[in-house]
């Protein structure tokens, strides 16, 4: 296979991928949205360490260092995004303490 069309090939993964993936996501609803969230977590963190283990290999162009560094970045905000979702979510499930009584 060619140089160009394995690029041709590996951009329409991508842009499949960008597809499938917005339109499996504006299919849920909204109440299972911050739960799912924090459950793909993981992934993005398999797709973070995907993403260091390709830019760490010594043969590769600039396509490569763009979309492996376009990996690290974006996974990397929605692994630290997700956290702070899940963070707020389990904080609405804490038990409230009563006010305590204004000293006169």
């Amino acid at each position: 296979m060619s140089h160009n069309m394995l690029l041709v090939f590996e951009v329409t993964i991508l842009v499949l991928a960008i597809f499938l993936g917005f339109e499996v996501i504006s299919k849920v609803p909204t109440l299972l949205h911050t739960p799912l969230m924090s459950g793909t977590n993981a992934i993005h963190g398999i797709v973070v360490v995907g993403a260091m283990l390709v830019l760490g290999l010594g043969h590769k162009g600039p396509f490569m260092w763009i979309v492996g560094f376009l990996a690290v970045v974006l996974g990397s905000a929605n692994v630290v995004g997700g956290f702070v979702v899940t963070d707020r979510m389990l904080e609405m499930f804490k038990k409230r303490e009563p006010p305590k009584p204004k000293d006169e």
